[in-house]
């Protein structure tokens, strides 16, 4: 009976796994492994054709330059782009945006005949439009005893806007234009830097500020 267990026990074999000997040196077993696994991967990978002189230099000629590559980068950017609208559909456009207009305009003196009638846009009101936003996210137009409201990431981007405008219309403003444009960049600008200052020396001196618990 005990011979018939003997015979029925399962052959439990273990495989040492570990690639580092209990005395801290690599095993021959492991090493062996590494050396069997990376020559694997080095004939699964594969490999470059050889190439003759003329075939390299076919390949340089092929190979499109880095300045080549990013100007079809601009073209693949620039043909995601929706397509504007045509010359005519502009034209229409504006003739039934100025037909509306018209009618408001006719309707508005109709209701109030003594009301001033407006003239049309010019570049002059866009950059004063500009100013005064920049100037209101300054704190400018508070009311007396109020704590003006500035917001400084609001007025830096009607700045930088601003600033983009004048590069954009660099050689196509009248002289008039160019030093009021050029001037409310000016204000704009020392009126921003002035209030950043006054924000970084009351960081660095805190004590210099009024306390705001009651007296």
């Amino acid at each position: 009976m005990s011979s018939l267990m003997s015979e029925k026990e399962p052959q439990v074999t273990f495989t040492d796994r570990r690639k580092i000997s209990s005395d801290g040196e690599i095993r021959p077993e492991a090493a062996q492994n590494a050396a069997k696994e990376q020559q694997e991967r080095q004939a699964e990978t594969p490999q470059p054709a050889p190439t003759t002189a003329s075939n390299g230099a076919d390949a340089a000629e092929s190979s499109p330059a880095p300045a080549a590559s990013s100007a079809g980068d601009e073209e693949s950017a620039a043909s995601t782009l929706p397509e504007g609208p045509t010359a005519q559909e502009s034209a229409e456009s504006n003739a039934a945006y100025q037909q509306t207009t018209q009618q408001l305009d006719d309707l508005l003196r109709a209701k109030a005949p003594d009301s001033s009638r407006l003239g049309p846009v010019v570049f002059d009101h866009l950059v004063q439009s500009m100013y005064m936003t920049a100037m209101m996210s300054m704190g400018a137009g508070t009311q007396p005893g109020e704590k003006p409201r500035i917001d400084l990431m609001g007025a830096r981007q009607t700045i930088d806007l601003l600033g983009v405008l004048a590069e954009k219309t660099k050689g196509n403003l009248t002289l008039d234009e160019q030093r009021l444009l050029e001037s409310a960049l000016f204000e704009l600008r020392m009126m921003f830097l002035e209030i950043t200052n006054a924000i970084a020396r009351n960081a660095a001196n805190p004590s210099q500020q009024k306390p705001s618990g009651r007296k």
